[in-house]
């Protein structure tokens, strides 16, 4: 079996630094300010900036990436030891149980048929534990955290429903509800666009275009593949094309700005084109 301890003296160094920057004695003064609220969008920002990394295959940022991650854990843990709530090594028991406990085919010598089986039954284990807890909610879309990204929740909503066979058969019932949604968006830009004061016209149109997006992520779904993921490449891809389109202006001794959409639009040809070439 391979060895599953580790060395604990590193993490012992990140523990006793997090604990100096945080001793009102001598310790930083941004750090002793901040609290479980502020240091939250760190949290989130460094878990994308991992994904990034990731992205670009960039395996020397992605060590840099993760640590930064592992240090928002321990962040959280010494804030919490100040209270006397948990210290950094329960975070660790809490979720070395958990690993162990929802992977008995591995840990225990049970058994398990291939990956959609092990997910069936990771989500059986999920229940089981929200029911000892005395969890009421009973619904098959319990213990989706509501401070997920929504596009995340979305995918984790439409994924729990499939479960329970709410779900379309596959994506060509899905691309005709996006249209059936998009032509529905089309009539509330009408109507926003006839009166421009009306809240209830604009959280009409809020609506479908939320009905849009959420079809989107079950298109994704169904396509086996992840929207953030999706729309991370649609954003790199546009900002590429886009600086290629400045630079292609530059060159011409122009600036974007100063041009029409029409003269805009032929420099974004041009850099779709060098890109292609």
């Amino acid at each position: 079996m391979n060895d599953i301890t580790g060395d604990p003296r590193e993490i012992a160094t990140l523990l006793a630094i997090m604990a100096r920057l945080r001793d009102p004695d001598g310790g930083c003064p941004w750090d002793l300010q901040q609290s479980f609220a502020t240091i939250a969008p760190y949290t989130i920002e460094e878990a994308y900036e991992v994904a990034d990394a990731i992205d670009r295959n960039d395996l020397g940022d992605l060590r840099e990436e993760l640590g930064d991650l592992l240090l928002q854990v321990v962040f959280h843990a010494r804030m919490a030891q100040e209270r006397g709530a948990f210290a950094f090594a329960d975070v660790v028991a809490a979720i070395c149980d958990k690993m162990l406990r929802r992977h008995p085919h591995v840990f225990a010598g049970a058994s398990v048929d291939g990956v959609e089986a092990q997910t069936r039954e990771w989500e059986a284990h999920k229940r089981r534990e929200r029911d000892a807890a005395g969890e009421a909610d009973t619904s098959a879309l319990a213990g989706i955290a509501r401070g997920l990204p929504e596009w995340q929740r979305a995918l984790k909503l439409q994924q729990r429903a499939a479960r329970v066979g709410f779900d379309w058969p596959g994506p060509e019932p899905v691309i005709a509800k996006l249209h059936e949604e998009i032509d529905e968006a089309r009539v509330e830009f009408a109507a926003v666009a006839a009166a421009a004061d009306d809240a209830q016209a604009r959280d009409r149109l809020e609506d479908e275009i939320g009905d849009v997006l959420f079809v989107c992520a079950n298109l994704a779904r169904h396509a086996r593949v992840d929207p953030g993921s999706a729309l991370r490449r649609a954003n790199a891809k546009f900002e590429r094309r886009f600086r290629a389109m400045e630079a292609l202006a530059a060159a011409d001794g122009v600036s974007l700005s100063q041009l029409p959409l029409q003269a805009q639009d032929a420099y974004w040809e041009r850099a779709k084109a060098a890109e292609r070439a």
